[in-house]
């Protein structure tokens, strides 16, 4: 079972090393708890599937739409975590921009939450991966 650092209503997830899917689904539901959660190490999560096409799809979905009206998608990598997780949140109700405010992400450890204990989601860790296709989503960023 998963070790959990609970304070109080504050959930710390290590991104290191687990698919983005995975980790995405665990935030929002948490988040749809009412539980206020941090994802850390953000440009080391992983995205499965085949390299060229992963590049493909996000660039398309970067460049998408008008310049001043959008849809405006980050490309940094915590930007991009945060969207997907806001892809698994019911966004166009309250309840979900309510949860959606309540999940931050971070690139690195920042300096309020370096004595916090993170938790890792051994579920959805590299290792449980059969094939070798996927790329990090520092990398991907970087190619955006």
């Amino acid at each position: 079972m998963l070790e959990l650092w609970v304070k109080m209503d504050h959930i710390i997830i290590d991104a290191k090393d687990v698919v983005v899917g995975r980790l995405a689904s665990y935030a929002a539901k948490q988040a749809l708890l009412g539980k206020k959660v941090d994802i850390i190490n953000c440009e080391q999560a992983i995205v499965t599937g085949n390299r060229k096409n992963l590049i493909e799809h996000y660039k398309q979905k970067v460049h998408r739409g008008n310049v001043f009206k959008g849809p405006f998608i980050g490309r940094s990598p915590d930007r991009l975590v945060r969207r997907i997780v806001r892809g698994m949140l019911p966004f166009k109700k309250s309840r979900g921009r309510n949860a959606f405010r309540n999940v931050m992400c971070y690139n690195k450890i920042p300096d309020s939450l370096k004595d916090a204990k993170a938790i890792t989601l051994k579920e959805a860790s590299i290792s449980k991966l059969s094939s070798l296709n996927y790329m990090k989503i520092k990398e991907l960023s970087r190619l955006l």
